[in-house]
């Protein structure tokens, strides 16, 4: 049996469309001074009318992408907005095809270590259909969780996404450790649900050391080199493309929210003992965490890996976010996630940075990914 969508919904989605469809090319035409919207609105307006969708070109895309990351409140590095590499792969739809594109993502994205940032299209849902290819993964260098007698040993964050992929037919390597990167989970328009393995010499990945206590790399940690958030979608034009994003590491996401987080990798309390730092030190584990920042800058940087600090960035935000308010544009500022640890004389404030509303385009996680693992799960 076949069932259609009741006219009022369809001609709701149409509507909606067309009415994003135009604000977008509006404010596309205005800002780059690109002539000729009324030609290309009838152009569009008409493609809606026959199709009920429509097609980007390769030009308004990539300034939607660039504009979607301007627009982005939780990503205190967008300042570079404008440099963001933009891969148009609208056309990749079967799962072979989105494995080769998700490692050269990679391979464009590390760049031998000089890391640029890097965000990848591909094909968009429809108001009646859902997009051919969804990423679940939310990152594609993600570590296992493995449940023990003693514990956790791998990334704690990462435990529902291991179950999930030892149900999809994953075992995991022979000898399990604390850094197994994951396989990608990809959801295709049936809402099936597949396993993809990445080619794991070319997921680079930075040991950590330290210059000056050589006891650091016996912890045996390691990151990957290149953050690439995997269940982006990109809302441009009142269409919805699944777009994998990559910047580049700052030290603080590594060493506090990664290797540092009780929750986490909770590694203060070994970097303490190997500093010898006596219970009576109340900054003990400041001190702590500041070897551990040191350590990661010096393994990047002694690897060749790009990564910034939270200054840096901290400093970047803040001239960013004077240079949009006097082109009189909307600046989103979500302070829970700009604001790092160690905190700068530069850092973020509650005060002046915490308007969350995201213009558009935007960047945001997919909801449907989360709901389509989530509901995997509840049936093992």
């Amino acid at each position: 049996m076949t069932t259609t969508a009741p006219a009022s919904h369809n001609a709701d989605a149409h509507q909606e469309i067309t009415l994003h469809a135009r604000q977008f090319l509006r404010q596309w035409h205005d800002e780059s001074g690109t002539p000729g919207f009324t030609a290309r609105w009838r152009q569009v307006s008409a493609e809606i009318a026959v199709t009920g969708t429509w097609q980007p070109t390769f030009d308004e895309l990539t300034y939607g992408a660039r504009v979607a990351w301007r627009n982005a409140g939780r990503c205190i590095g967008r300042a570079r907005w404008s440099s963001l590499i933009i891969r148009d792969r609208r056309h990749t739809t079967t799962l072979p095809a989105l494995r080769q594109e998700l490692t050269a993502h990679l391979d464009e994205a590390t760049n031998n270590g000089r890391v640029r940032s890097v965000l990848t299209v591909l094909a968009p849902a429809t108001a009646t259909a859902p997009a051919p290819l969804r990423i679940i993964s939310p990152q594609l260098a993600r570590y296992a969780a493995w449940h023990t007698d003693g514990g956790v040993i791998g990334d704690p964050a990462n435990l529902t996404l291991t179950a999930l992929t030892r149900h999809l037919g994953w075992h995991g390597p022979t000898h399990r450790g604390a850094f197994d990167l994951l396989p990608w989970i990809v959801a295709t328009a049936d809402r099936r649900l597949h396993l993809l393995h990445p080619d794991h010499r070319r997921i680079r990945q930075v040991p950590i050391h330290h210059p000056r206590h050589p006891w650091l790399a016996d912890l045996a940690l390691r990151w990957p080199a290149v953050p690439a958030i995997s269940n982006m979608s990109l809302h441009l034009g009142g269409l919805r493309f699944p777009a994998p994003f990559s910047g580049t590491f700052m030290i603080s996401e590594i060493a506090t929210r990664n290797l540092a987080d009780p929750d986490r990798y909770h590694q203060l309390p070994a970097v303490i003992d190997g500093l010898g730092l006596p219970d009576h030190d109340r900054l003990r584990a400041d001190r702590a965490l500041l070897t551990l920042h040191e350590a990661v800058l010096h393994s990047f940087n002694t690897a060749g890996v790009s990564i910034t600090d939270q200054h840096r960035e901290s400093c970047a935000l803040a001239r960013f976010n004077m240079r949009q308010r006097a082109a009189g544009r909307t600046v989103a500022n979500d302070w829970k996630w700009l604001n790092s640890y160690p905190l700068t004389p530069q850092g973020p404030s509650p005060s002046c940075h915490h308007d969350t509303h995201e213009p558009a385009p935007a960047l945001r996680p997919d909801p449907h990914t989360l709901a389509l693992a989530a509901a995997q799960l509840a049936r093992t």
